[in-house]
């Protein structure tokens, strides 16, 4: 890594006056005199730099400076000549907002991608081969990068400072300069400890949210420390990341929103899921295997986390807690109704209307929450110690519970791992979940998610204990791989799907039986006879195995 200047010698920036929303914010005086507009930055950016923003899953992500980059380079019409071409190597504890990210895809500014992401023009160039991607458990990542495995330059300046560049946001800056993140931490202690030049932006349009969260200092082997939680509300570390000011290049007032959109809706079939699930939790009780509060919840995204979410809200547990990734609307539903006690995560990406809410009620949440690192958040230590309900939803499970999260027909990138490994790995109970089938084009139910073999494999059979669909719930703790498959089958599989997966389990028996190999069947021939039916004629459904 090049070893910048631009700290010891910056370039003559214009006189921009501080607004007095930000006067209040920002408490370290000498900050004050970095204050620049964004555009000024846009041109110090070079082609095959290393940058580290703030942000995870589109929430408390720099937004004015990236923006600012991708307009010089437009209005420069650079990206039209190889000459002066601009393709940045971009790291991100999960994902930053479409306005940023897909921008950036459409104009081929993005070289490196790492190591998460869900955008679809970034997908889109993933899968055209035009961005190099590779996915890592979000405990994983953090921790990498101040290790230095992401640096592919060979002249280094510091080698313990990978990145040319950190992007933050923030919502103040104390008086040692630290600095206060918006509505989420993700990998941004990290980032900043492991950039030259850092950039910070104060976002104005938000609270100061200084209290919510809780920064821990990251050290590498042999000096690491535990994290000394045996709750989710038990306090470690600073309420603002700790920086050095002299890497402070400069700061820039933002008035930008989180573009979250609107969660998704719930459905009768994510509904039916999120009872199947809750049932089973009661059973669990009852078996003495929980207690009446459960053990914390980690639950993913989407319409079928948001409907047990909303189911626990208006269920029969009281005094829930909750240590996860990220927090979605459902979650002030559940606070609301006083079943919610206490909730941990990295991120809390309301809609905005949810974020209204939660700010115009800020008092009545701030002593219910902390929002830590993604490395102390998915941290496998402490999700084995808490014993960690996990939750989350995949393309495809197999019938043998097997699980692909991210590559759809085994090749087509969608999103990101994310930190679903982190929690499944190593809960307590380790739950998938999923419609058992999907539209395609041609067929209303044309995609079956319970699948002969996966695709692609990110969560293995011994990582799961429990496969849930609208059809039922297939609990799987104890059995071994031949027991499991007609549990699955009969259990989760819808019903144009379940005679067919029948059919290849007990045919793959048989034959795998007779040349002793019974024990986890499968006739290779037809494993992915599926997928490749779907490819060619637009469903899953097939006439026949041979």
């Amino acid at each position: 890594m090049r070893c910048t200047p631009f700290l010891r010698n910056l370039p003559p920036f214009s006189t921009t006056k501080p607004s007095a929303k930000l006067l209040e914010r920002v408490r370290r005086p000498g900050y004050l005199a970095k204050l620049v507009r964004p555009e000024e930055l846009a041109p110090l950016f070079k082609n095959d730099d290393y940058i580290g923003f703030s942000g995870f899953t589109g929430v408390g992500y720099p937004k004015t400076v990236p923006s600012a980059i991708a307009d010089h380079i437009e209005s420069n019409n650079l990206q039209a000549d190889p000459s002066t071409k601009k393709k940045f190597n971009l790291f991100v504890g999960a994902s930053v907002g479409p306005e940023v990210e897909d921008r950036w895809a459409r104009m081929d500014m993005i070289a490196r991608r790492y190591p998460h992401q869900v955008g679809k023009d970034i997908a889109k160039g993933i899968n055209a081969g035009r961005i190099e991607f590779a996915d890592k458990h979000l405990s994983m990542f953090p921790q990498d990068l101040t290790y230095g495995y992401y640096s592919l330059k060979k002249n280094h300046g510091d080698p313990t400072k990978p990145l040319d560049w950190a992007i933050v946001e923030a919502t103040a800056i104390t008086e040692d300069g630290w600095i206060v993140p918006g509505a989420s931490v993700g990998a941004s202690p990290e980032i900043l400890q492991s950039a030259e030049n850092i950039i910070i932006e104060i976002n104005t349009r938000i609270p100061n949210l200084e209290g919510l969260h809780d920064i821990n200092q990251s050290f590498g082997p042999p000096h690491r420390q535990p994290y000394l939680v045996t709750h989710p509300q038990d306090r470690i570390g600073t309420t603002a990341i700790p920086i050095d000011p002299d890497r402070v290049m400069a700061i820039v007032e933002s008035n930008a929103p989180d573009n979250t959109g609107e969660n998704a809706p719930e459905t009768e079939e994510s509904r039916a899921i999120a009872r199947h699930l809750i049932e089973f939790l009661g059973a669990e009780v009852d078996a003495g295997r929980l207690p009446h509060s459960l053990l914390p919840l980690q639950s993913g995204i989407g319409n079928v986390a948001n409907s047990i979410i909303g189911g626990l809200a208006d269920g029969p547990f009281e005094q829930v807690q909750v240590w996860t990734e990220v927090l979605q609307d459902t979650f002030l539903r559940f606070f609301d109704s006083g079943k919610l006690s206490f909730a941990t995560a990295t991120s809390i990406r309301f809609s905005p209307g949810g974020f209204d809410h939660f700010y115009a009620h800020w008092a009545e949440y701030k002593d219910r929450l902390l929002l830590r690192s993604q490395q102390v958040a998915n941290s496998p230590e402490l999700i084995r110690r808490l014993g960690v309900i996990a939750m989350n939803t995949p393309l495809e499970v197999d019938i043998y519970a097997h699980a692909n999260s991210t590559n759809a027909l085994g090749s087509r990138m969608l999103n990101g791992l994310g930190g679903s490994a982190d929690f499944l790995r190593n809960a307590k109970l380790s739950i998938m979940h999923t419609p058992s089938a999907r539209p395609s084009k041609t067929d209303p139910t044309g995609i079956t998610c319970i699948v002969p073999f996966a695709s692609h494999i990110d969560q293995t059979e011994h990582d799961l204990d429990v496969v849930v669909t609208e059809q039922g719930l297939a609990d799987l703790r104890g059995l071994s791989p031949r027991e499991r498959a007609p549990v699955i089958i009969k259990n989760c599989a819808h019903p144009d799907y379940r005679d067919m997966l029948m059919d290849y389990y007990e045919r793959s028996l048989v034959e795998c039986l007779k040349r002793g190999a019974g024990h986890e069947p499968h006739m290779l021939r037809n494993a992915f006879k599926m997928h490749t039916n779907f490819m060619e004629k637009g469903t899953m459904k097939i006439d026949k195995w041979d």
